[in-house]
């Protein structure tokens, strides 16, 4: 089989190149481990920047977003038994952010590949790529027991942090660096109206929480335990009660709860892999990056490697010029870095740390209240949440 790009991943960012560079008339397949329905069953980000949300238009994908999506132009901090307001539409030069769950936006595009009988290969097992450094450069992988060769020109690793993209850069070449926090986010997805019209980030002595949604009627909610804390250990009552504490009363006092329709814990890590290229081979998303998911940064991040490729590659095929390839990585690390700045500045400033120092306690207040009497600073807050320029 030959195609121009190879992409190694199924999930949104794999599937949105994919999308984007056949509306160009560029060949793509794209290589899944999983099967459809278990990549449809992550329950992930739902905060997009309008960077992204505009090139999910530019993909002819955004008809259903745009019509269940919900706007949101601020979000709320609770502390201290107050809750202070962000006005992003305000302190970002009239932006806003849009709600609308990953799992939706995957959806959508997957409908739009079948519309268009694009090359989605799912349970492709044994994935390896070869030839990386020449100008003919391969994959092969395994489906129903037979083995196919894909030649192309370019492969795409879009496959996650466990995936075999970044594994095949040499070790020699590879730096990452990592930040492990010690506590994780217990997840909660339930069929009940959200407790507020925008999200609500909660810094608690008990511990973070947040307060999010999917739609009018679909709620996320999480709070932070202990990394050894297991889901079993959470009946959905502990939860509600929990997340009760942590809410000022205003808030807790109009919680709708019910039961539990998924239920998970997510550990927080910060992670940067450099470079993001290596002879034919292009990393995104989060086979190059993991940000915590405090600031909303995750997916939208994988959306600017994405929109940077995109362009690269219409550049080399319609003009011959390789100059956006080349200089890829450089560009997508420059924003990646940033997004990882917001994300560990929002994850020190609302999470409770084990083991903190009383010193460190003040200055976690100090900069609340610095925040939300300074314009300059919800400004910063602003413009890095509803998404930097590409």
């Amino acid at each position: 089989m030959k195609v121009q790009v190879c992409i190694i991943g199924g999930g949104p960012s794999g599937l949105l190149l994919s999308q984007l560079l056949h509306l160009k008339g560029i060949d793509t397949i794209v290589l899944e481990k999983y099967s459809r329905d278990h990549v449809l069953a992550r329950i992930r980000a739902g905060v997009l920047e309008h960077g992204f949300a505009k090139l999910m238009r530019e993909a002819e994908c955004g008809e259903r977003m745009d019509r269940e999506g919900e706007i949101h132009d601020g979000f709320e901090i609770a502390h201290d038994g107050v809750l202070d307001r962000v006005d992003l539409h305000k302190y970002s030069g009239g932006n806003s952010v849009l709600v609308y769950g990953q799992t939706e936006i995957t959806r959508d595009l997957y409908e739009a590949r079948d519309r268009a009988g694009g090359k989605v290969v799912h349970n492709a097992e044994d994935v390896t790529p070869f030839d990386l450094k020449s100008d003919k450069p391969y994959v092969t992988y395994r489906h129903n027991g037979e083995t196919t060769r894909v030649d192309c020109d370019y492969i795409v690793g879009a496959d996650g942090f466990h995936g075999v993209s970044r594994k095949s850069i040499p070790k020699d070449v590879l730096r990452e660096y990592e930040k492990v926090y010690p506590f994780g986010w217990l997840g909660v997805l339930s069929r009940t109206k959200p407790v507020n019209p925008e999200l609500i980030y909660v810094k608690h002595e008990r511990g973070f929480a947040l307060c999010s949604m999917r739609s009018q009627v679909l709620s996320r909610y999480y709070v932070q335990v202990p990394l050894t804390d297991k889901v079993e250990d959470w009946s959905d009552d502990a939860f509600w009660a929990e997340l009760k504490r942590r809410l000022p009363e205003q808030v807790a006092s109009r919680l709708i709860t019910g039961p539990s329709i998924e239920k998970s814990i997510a550990p927080l890590r910060s992670f940067v892999a450099e470079p993001m290229s290596y002879g034919r081979l292009f990393l995104a998303g989060d086979a190059a990056h993991i940000v915590p998911p405090t600031g909303a940064r995750g997916l939208n991040s994988a959306a600017s490697d994405i929109y940077y490729l995109y362009h690269a590659m219409l550049a080399h095929y319609h003009k011959g010029d390789d100059s956006g390839l080349a200089g890829y990585s450089a560009k997508a690390l420059a924003r990646i870095w940033k997004a990882q700045r917001f994300s560990w500045w929002m994850t020190m400033m609302l999470h409770r740390f084990p083991d903190r120092l009383e010193y460190e306690d003040r200055l976690q207040q100090t900069e609340l209240s610095y925040l939300f009497s300074s314009e300059a600073a919800q400004r910063m807050l602003a413009e890095n949440y509803v998404g930097l320029p590409f």
